[in-house]
């Protein structure tokens, strides 16, 4: 093959890109056996939204005399994928450690076993968030269209499985099943945040919702706000103190229009009303409306200047 100025040596490439795998930080996953496949993970995902809304994705048609067995099928799948998964998942996190295979194996059974008997708990708190959809939205015009349409329930439903998984310290799976509904939905909610029931995002794009923040019951938020934390504390080392409560709390019966930003460890009081566009730091007492000061608008005809 004859070169030409635009033709790479490949030798040298090949090398100097080998080079960048070299260290603890070559972000790579080279040698490395016991990682969670993402694809199988959202398959997974997928199964467990059939079973919170049987015959929502319409790939397996449900019917009344025929549910119980759908179910169980979907169970029995589910138990076995997302298992092998978060064996996968442990054996990644215990690398390092004194850990038999036995033991990952064990552990990711029971680990899927007790999500699953959490789907009924799950359900009703999904019934809850498509009820809220149904009575804030008064362009809503059945369930099932807010089932089928609106981002804040795939956000919500995905949500209510990563925080089971969380919380039974399952590493890896929860954030890549958060961070997946992030890109379809533009909702971000971190796994180990805490919601509450009746909850409902109106439009969601732009949402963040951080790890520490706690959300009350019947709580109402609109796009583009953001429930995040101030700057980190850090240790003598420099390095960032972790496990502390840094977001903020809204308090049930909270409603936060849209493009508002609540930063810290706070607490916006039961009932509070927050408005478009502000910024808050400091706790709100129940009952209060924050707003801004009105904005001076200035009118003119096209070609006049300002």
């Amino acid at each position: 093959m004859e070169r030409t100025d635009n033709t790479p040596d490949f030798e040298k490439v090949t090398h100097a890109i080998v080079k960048t795998y070299e260290g603890e930080l070559g972000i790579n996953f080279i040698d490395v056996k016991n990682l969670p496949v993402r694809d199988k993970i959202i398959g997974v995902l997928d199964l467990l939204m059939e079973l919170l809304f049987p015959g929502y994705t319409g790939k397996r048609r449900v019917k009344r005399e025929h549910v119980n067995s759908v179910v169980l099928e979907l169970l029995v799948v589910v138990h076995r994928e997302l298992a092998e998964q978060v064996e996968l998942a442990l054996r990644h996190d215990c690398r390092m450690q004194e850990c038999t295979p036995c033991d990952c194996a064990i552990l990711a059974l029971q680990t899927a076993g007790k999500l699953l008997n959490r789907i009924p708990h799950i359900r009703e708190m999904l019934k809850g968030g498509v009820q809220a959809a149904f009575d804030g939205d008064p362009a809503a015009k059945s369930f099932e269209e807010i089932v089928i349409s609106y981002p804040h329930i795939t956000a919500i439903a995905v949500h209510r499985i990563a925080h089971e998984l969380s919380h039974l310290d399952v590493p890896l799976i929860p954030r890549i099943m958060s961070e997946y509904a992030h890109s379809r939905t533009g909702i971000d909610i971190h796994p180990r945040a805490h919601v509450g029931h009746n909850f409902f995002i109106d439009h969601g794009t732009g949402v963040v919702i951080g790890e520490t923040a706690i959300i009350g019951n019947h709580v109402k938020i609109y796009q583009g706000v953001t429930l995040g934390a101030l700057s980190f504390p850090r240790d003598e080392r420099g390095q960032i103190i972790r496990d502390r409560k840094r977001h903020p709390t809204l308090e049930d019966h909270v409603t936060v229009y849209a493009g508002a930003t609540i930063l810290g460890d706070i607490v916006i009081g039961h009932g509070a009303v927050i408005g478009g566009n502000v910024w808050i730091r400091e706790s709100v007492p129940a009952g209060t409306i924050v707003t801004t000061s009105k904005p001076d608008l200035v009118y003119r005809k096209k070609g006049e200047k300002g």
